[in-house]
């Protein structure tokens, strides 16, 4: 039998998205010792998916391929997975059906006569007050963002911070900018590090929010961000 680590509870914030109909959902929150097993049970709740065909892969925030979570019985906190990323349910059965049908006319239904039948996913997310359609997803989710604005307001651009990503070490660097970023949720910081530590030069998906070298620049979540006087380590190389 496999001998995997035990993973400390924690929880990751992971975007989901499916293959097939291009389907994207809110952002989840999952903790890190739930198995891959279980995840599947619940990203079956949330797309419609099965559990005994899909498969999982990881993006990254630049949306490039991270891992696949092939193994069931492994953890969720065993896989590199980082707050922002996004999981890719991948569902066979309907990839097979996709393509043995894809040349037959497809037949639209419109939304009044799909709202009204009962044996739809929506139906049963709807009558099982499941995802958005339960009133507290709302609260929690307001909430949330209520506490997200609260904490960018704390956050000043042009001052020092360090950054703790889970999983990830502590960085330094400086805030070059707070805000909205086109395509992704919620408020973030753009963080230019100190070493080439990042991910991009303060561009997301062609559009700069600020200039830094390559690998220098990072956008990251105001909850991972503290700010106060971290001065930048200088690296004498001249020493041993």
């Amino acid at each position: 039998m496999a001998d995997y680590k035990v993973i400390t509870s924690d929880f990751v914030n992971l975007q989901i998205s499916t293959s097939g109909h291009d389907l994207s959902f809110n952002e989840r929150r999952f903790p890190k010792d739930i198995t891959i097993s279980n995840l599947k049970a619940k990203l079956e709740l949330i797309t419609g998916g099965s559990c005994s065909t899909m498969q999982i892969q990881a993006y990254d925030k630049d949306n490039k391929f991270v891992c696949s979570l092939v193994d069931d019985n492994a953890l969720l906190g065993s896989f590199p997975l980082e707050n922002g990323m996004r999981l890719y349910i991948v569902d066979n059965f309907a990839i097979k059906n996709q393509l043995e049908f894809e040349n037959v006319e497809k037949y639209e239904m419109a939304p009044e006569m799909y709202a009204k039948r009962t044996d739809t996913v929506k139906a049963f997310l709807v009558k099982n007050k499941i995802g958005q359609y339960n009133e507290e997803y709302y609260k929690n989710k307001e909430k949330a963002e209520e506490e997200e604005k609260e904490l960018i307001n704390t956050v000043e651009i042009g001052s020092r911070c360090k950054v703790n990503v889970s999983n990830g070490p502590t960085k330094l660097g400086a805030v070059l900018y707070k805000g909205l970023i086109e395509g992704l949720a919620g408020q973030w910081v753009g963080v230019k590090y100190d070493e080439p530590l990042g991910k991009n030069d303060g561009t997301y998906k062609g559009k700069e929010y600020f200039k830094c070298p390559p690998n220098y620049g990072a956008f990251v979540k105001p909850q991972n961000v503290v700010c106060g006087d971290f001065p930048e380590e200088s690296y004498d190389l001249d020493e041993i």
